[in-house]
């Protein structure tokens, strides 16, 4: 059997492990969903930084590295800015606002109507987004193995399924961790490599064919420069709202939710150089690859970290990177699967279906049952994306979070702010801001633009979706927003009830939550050494792959990406035993 489908084998099965030693933990809705607010910090910034990192960042984005340089940066050092708002700011306040799921917190703010509005539109954005990443996984699987795409999302995606529905969160959340330190230790490994092959990071640069800057077919700097400054808002939104609050709900408490947001930053800063380092090293030296992956189609370039892999690291490097890869869809996948199911269990099936009637154990049953069904529509979605072959995953993951995704965010941003707005303003921006997103996102066409402007050099492709993104971002802020703040001079004197509701949760918003006790100072006890003993036991595995036929050279990468992982392992441990030696 080929080496590399023996290592990912022996990853898949190291993950299912994961899962089972995690299942006594979830014993109600609150552990499955949010691990019972419990975690300590560097499991709760290891899943914040996940969410946003998948196998799309070696495929999609990947590409984009490879034809336009270093303009792929900026997305990624957005979401280190929207990490660092969340840092100063934002983190210990989602901690407190004491919820299961971040749907309850709106439902306080802007009442029941609200609350299903945002059930169900907070849904397709994480969902569809999950079908890229599940296909940003298939493009990797299928060119390294030869299997068909369609079949190649179907089988990875029931395999992700499985591992997401079997321990609920705090197996999600521990796997983030060790998938993290996995997936770090190999790029740092790749990037080494790529640093040394190509003579430094300045003949890499020198290279590099096109402008290394701001990338290729691009005639109007104005159009790149708006492109940034609207990815910073975009993701400063993002990261810093309500919706997504559930990153830091299963922080023990407010400071280490904070902790977690600044572990989660400092990743996204020194990140993308790691993992980008190889595409453009691939672009300088290699930069007819794509003529091995014409089965691709146009998405061939999406395959420049592969190409990196197979001609430059040495064997069974490229299943230690397949290994990675399913590690990070699944935890990306948990984003459309646990969080969903949570949604869909405390916000609708509970108090809806069964107007609060239903047991706990029914409740986990119901939780687990959701989640299977979430799965089957992320392979469903992702195997429409693969039909979509004239659009590249950069493109389409752009494009969910401008047209789906941001209208979401202005008012339940906005909403923590202006206080005195009436319950209907929740739902009355989502349908504005679904107008705007018709308009701006399907409606309006290059031509519009050109014609508008008096262009005399037409738009190229690239310029039209950075133009597009910013444009939709831009009307939202303008239009969504400015809805939002006017529906402030229709606001009247809501009843007792509902202003205690509302004054409940802006004491929660400003109350810090302090864990302490026996019981949580044994919780985390057992968390350091669970975690302690599985990454070394994945440090271990990756040193014993030095002994796999290779070049010294080869041999010592396996060594230094193994010695990574082991190091954490070990810390990890012996912090395990410091409370002990206390006592």
């Amino acid at each position: 059997m080929n080496i590399d489908i023996v290592v990912v084998l022996a990853y898949f099965g190291f993950l299912v492990a994961i899962g089972w030693l995690f299942r006594s933990f979830s014993t109600s809705t609150s552990d499955y969903f949010r691990g019972g607010g419990k975690m300590l910090w560097w499991m709760v910034g290891a899943t914040a930084f996940m969410t946003q990192f998948s196998a799309w960042t070696f495929t999609g984005a990947a590409g984009k590295a490879f034809t336009d340089g270093f303009a792929i940066v900026i997305l990624f050092l957005a979401n280190a800015f929207g990490y660092f708002m969340n840092w100063a700011y934002f983190a210990p306040k989602f901690r407190q606002l004491r919820v299961v799921t971040a749907i309850e917190a709106i439902k306080k703010r802007f009442g029941r109507t609200s609350e299903q509005f945002f059930t169900w539109g907070s849904m397709p954005d994480s969902i569809i987004s999950a079908g890229v990443w599940l296909n940003g996984l298939a493009i990797f699987v299928a060119a390294v193995f030869g299997i068909d795409m369609g079949t190649t999302i179907i089988a990875t995606g029931l395999v992700l399924l499985i591992m997401s529905v079997t321990g609920g969160s705090w197996a999600v959340v521990a796997s983030d961790f060790v998938q993290m330190l996995v997936i770090m230790a190999v790029t740092i490994t790749c990037a080494i490599a790529a640093y040394f092959h190509g003579g430094g990071i300045m003949n890499i640069v020198d290279n590099f064919n096109g402008n290394f800057m701001v990338g290729s077919n691009l005639n109007y700097m104005s159009i790149f420069v708006l492109w940034i400054v609207f990815i910073f808002v975009k993701q400063f939104g993002v990261m810093n709202n309500s919706i997504n609050a559930y990153r830091y709900l299963c922080a023990k408490d407010s400071e280490n939710a904070r902790k977690a947001a600044g572990l989660a930053a400092v990743l996204m800063i020194v990140g993308p150089v790691i993992w980008f380092l190889p595409p453009w090293y691939v672009n300088a030296f290699m930069p007819d690859f794509a003529l091995a992956f014409e089965s691709m189609g146009n998405k061939a370039g999406d395959a420049a970290y592969l190409a990196f892999v197979q001609q430059v690291m040495p064997a069974g490097m490229v299943g230690l990177l397949m290994a990675a890869m399913f590690a990070a869809t699944m935890s990306s996948m948990d984003s459309g699967l646990n969080r969903n199911a949570g949604i869909f269990i405390r916000n609708f099936y509970s108090p809806i279906l069964r107007k609060g009637e239903a047991s706990e154990k029914e409740l986990m049953l119901a939780s687990r049952l959701a989640t299977v069904a979430m799965g089957i529509i992320i392979i469903a979605i992702g195997l429409f994306i693969n039909s979509l072959k004239h659009l590249s995953l950069f493109d389409i993951v752009l494009n969910i979070g401008a047209l789906i995704g941001f209208p979401m965010l202005i008012p339940v941003l906005l909403g923590m702010w202006v206080r005195n707005t009436p319950d209907w303003s929740g739902w009355a921006t989502l349908v504005v801001g679904g107008v705007v997103s018709y308009v701006f996102g399907i409606a309006l066409t290059a031509g519009h633009i050109e014609n508008l402007f008096g262009l005399e050099t037409a738009l190229t492709g690239r310029e039209w979706a950075d133009l597009k993104v910013g444009l939709s971002l831009g009307a939202h802020v303008v239009i969504t927003g400015g809805f939002f703040l006017c529906t402030y001079f229709f606001f009247k004197p809501r009843s007792e009830a509902r202003q205690e509701e509302i004054d409940e949760l802006f004491r929660d918003w400003n109350t810090p939550v302090v864990a302490s006790g026996e019981e949580q100072q044994n919780l985390d006890t057992k968390q350091r050494s669970i975690l302690g003993n599985l990454i070394s036991i994945a440090g271990f595995g990756i040193l014993a792959m030095a002994l796999i036929p290779n070049e010294p050279s080869g041999r010592g990468l396996f060594i230094l990406c193994g010695s990574m992982v082991l190091t954490a392992g070990i810390l990890l441990l012996q912090a395990a035993r410091k409370p002990a030696q206390a006592e």
